[in-house]
């Protein structure tokens, strides 16, 4: 048995009370590396996915996750913020969070910044100052300002002496192997600071089991938070959570906290855990319908002549092409972010192309990867004149 094969204590809790519910199989380690021809996405390096509850605190994650597999550089393409959609959150979370916290001319710190989008927001609207931490920070993509610094690397203890007014990690805490060792090490930065504020962003995974949302599961991601599991773990790295919802329509879970004297307590809520045990055991029953069902409704359009487009060429839209395995049923995934446009989809290989191309390729179906851009979609296509019918992943 190999060491990804052996991760079954739980990393929220250290419970060892853990069951594989759901085996997905096969699916890319990097789900937002593409590829410059067809034939290199085709050999992307695939990863098992067993994902595990805990039957202690509720998490649930991978535990067939290997971190040695998973290699963050200037290739890694995940911005969200070529929608208008996603601009319009990003702006206003910004807001609420300088509004709230008063971070007028003030230091925040992201870790995980990704291209640097949110953080040069937050200095621009706060007229703050920043300090971003990301192994696939690309300098090109950011206008030079002398108020926020890039550091191209991952955060750890050697950046401890970067304080800041509000620390920031947006979509990055689902990707560490040890999140608890991670938060702790956060800690230890702030030091006796106590009126730093830390926003955490992540996936919900009460949105993921609740809407049968399987295209959310990908290998990237080794932790699949609830509100619950979320809660622990910070409150046992030594953090008092001061406010914790769900944002983006259901799809996010956000928190805020700040440093507490000494980890608190861990205690579980049993009605809770015995709520989400009967969600996620409905969720396993359900998870290889759903796959199914897809592939014979793709079958179904194929065998019509009909042409069928993914639109959503990030993590969801290489989850359901390699869970699909329908390799000639669609050649093409659309995406908005012009930095994905011309490049390949790994495992399974379709080209991604930008809104544009449907006005030559005119599908007759499009497929949604994410029920949140909707409305955006439905405009950008009818505005090409197109008459295809929209249907959500």
């Amino acid at each position: 048995m190999d060491k990804a094969a052996q991760k079954k204590t739980c990393p929220v809790c250290r419970s060892e009370a853990v069951s594989v519910f759901a085996d997905v199989g096969r699916a890319p380690v990097h789900s937002n590396v593409l590829w410059q021809t067809r034939e290199e996405a085709l050999g992307a390096v695939l990863g098992e996915i067993r994902l595990g509850f805990c039957g202690v605190c509720g998490h649930i994650f991978n535990t067939a996750f290997d971190p040695d597999s998973i290699k963050y550089t200037q290739e890694y393409e995940n911005s969200l913020h070529f929608s208008p959609f996603f601009q319009d959150y990003a702006r206003s979370l910004a807001l609420k969070l300088i509004e709230k916290y008063d971070l007028y001319g003030k230091d925040i710190i992201e870790i995980g910044c990704g291209k640097g989008d949110f953080l040069m927001l937050m200095s621009e609207l706060g007229n703050n100052r920043g300090v971003g931490f990301d192994a696939t920070y690309a300098r090109e993509r950011t206008e030079r300002t002398e108020r926020v610094k890039f550091i191209q690397d991952l955060y750890s203890e050697q950046y401890a002496g970067y304080k800041g007014d509000m620390v920031l990690s947006r979509q990055v805490l689902e990707h560490i192997d040890s999140p608890k060792r991670f938060l702790e090490t956060l800690r230890l930065g702030i030091g006796g600071n106590s009126k730093a504020i830390i926003f955490c962003e992540v996936p919900n995974v009460l949105y993921t089991i609740r809407e049968l949302a399987i295209w959310d599961i990908i290998y990237e991601h080794f932790s699949y938070f609830s509100s619950h599991s979320i809660d622990r773990l910070f409150r046992s790295a030594g953090y008092a959570v001061s406010a914790l919802e769900e944002s983006f329509e259901g799809q996010f879970l956000c928190l805020e906290a700040r440093p507490a004297p000494s980890p608190l307590s861990d205690e579980s809520d049993e009605s809770w855990l015995n709520w989400f045990k009967k969600e996620v055991a409905d969720f396993s029953r359900k998870h290889s319908g759903k796959v199914l069902a897809w592939k014979c409704e793709l079958e179904r359009i194929a065998a019509t002549g009909h042409r069928a487009v993914i639109w959503g060429g990030g993590s969801k839209g290489v989850s359901f092409l390699n869970a699909l395995d329908i390799s000639g049923l669609i050649q093409y995934a659309v995406d908005i972010n012009p930095y994905k446009q011309g490049k390949y989809i790994p495992g399974s290989g379709q080209e991604i192309v930008s809104p544009c191309f449907l006005s030559e390729y005119r599908p007759d179906v499009i497929i949604l990867m994410n029920p949140n851009y909707a409305a955006e979609v439905w405009s950008l296509v009818r505005e090409m004149g197109l008459k295809s019918r929209i249907l959500i992943a």
